[in-house]
């Protein structure tokens, strides 16, 4: 009795299996027909089965899958169906979420539609997958141009303001402030004076996501990635024990410019010295 359930169960896996491999054989026919007529919707589709029936094919199918995916997301675009566009673009990268061709399309669509910070931060991810994408480059090199203010530029190669900031914070750690929050830290300046200060624990955040991703790239170039902890993250957002494990002895920002009051610099201020700062005895 047992061998023959074996038996059974032994043939409807060989059942399962050759009806799977049908499936997958008819689906990949009817999207080549469909991509024939333009109709990439559908053709879409078939490749959605095929890919989630037989994963084993994606690197196959992967150069037809990106066209189809792209006449489709054309489509949608001239439609005006956006939620349906971003569905298929997290279809897409939940199957190639390494895949830099697609962060880079995606990115494409965002910057076209105004969302200039999550388009950047879609670029970044193609050029970091592949560096030499030069589309990829050219596309995050454009919408940082949007989105990086000018006087970051001149902030930074004004060297008398850096040292004057460098030698405060300096003052500040060796007189006994060992845990420092860097509020809206930019490109991550006044951190690394703080970590090359001396300070043991150093925080920063950073509601940009584009400076976000710049900070992350600039502490990883100084070999400091382990040492600053970088938080995506609006100061007046900062939760104890959850982002930071306890508050902090020294806060440091550089958010003086005049357009950033607009931002809440003022509250989130208050906000660092009420909550995450400690408060003298």
């Amino acid at each position: 009795m047992s061998n023959s359930n074996a038996k059974l169960r032994c043939n409807n896996r060989g059942g399962q299996e050759a009806g799977r491999r049908e499936l997958v054989s008819r689906s990949l026919q009817s999207a080549q027909h469909c991509l024939e007529d333009q109709d990439f919707g559908t053709a879409y589709a078939h490749y959605l089965l095929v890919l989630n029936l037989a994963p084993e094919l994606k690197s196959s199918v992967k150069e037809s899958f990106q066209f189809t995916l792209f006449k489709w997301a054309e489509e949608l675009d001239s439609l005006a169906r956006i939620q349906d566009l971003f569905n298929c673009y997290e279809q897409a990268l939940e199957l190639y979420p390494n895949d830099e061709v697609i962060c880079n399309s995606m990115g494409e669509h965002l910057f076209r539609m105004g969302f200039r910070d999550e388009a950047a931060g879609y670029f970044h991810k193609a050029v970091k997958l592949n560096p030499g994408f030069a589309d990829a480059k050219e596309n995050f090199y454009r919408v940082a141009n949007w989105l990086v203010e000018r006087w970051h530029f001149i902030m930074l190669n004004d060297t008398k303001r850096n040292l004057t900031y460098l030698k405060a914070i300096e003052n500040a750690v060796q007189s006994g402030c060992k845990s420092v929050l860097d509020i809206g830290t930019g490109t991550g300046i006044l951190s690394m004076f703080a970590k090359k200060a001396g300070a043991s624990f150093v925080y920063a955040c950073e509601l940009s996501k584009t400076m976000y991703e710049l900070a992350r790239d600039v502490v990883a170039a100084n070999n400091m990635e382990g040492e600053i902890k970088l938080l995506h993250l609006k100061s007046l957002d900062l939760e104890i024990p959850k982002h930071i494990p306890e508050r902090v002895s020294l806060v440091v920002t550089e958010t003086v410019d005049a357009g950033l009051f607009g931002e809440g610099i003022v509250e989130s201020l208050i906000h660092a010295w009420e909550h995450l700062l400690l408060q003298p005895k």
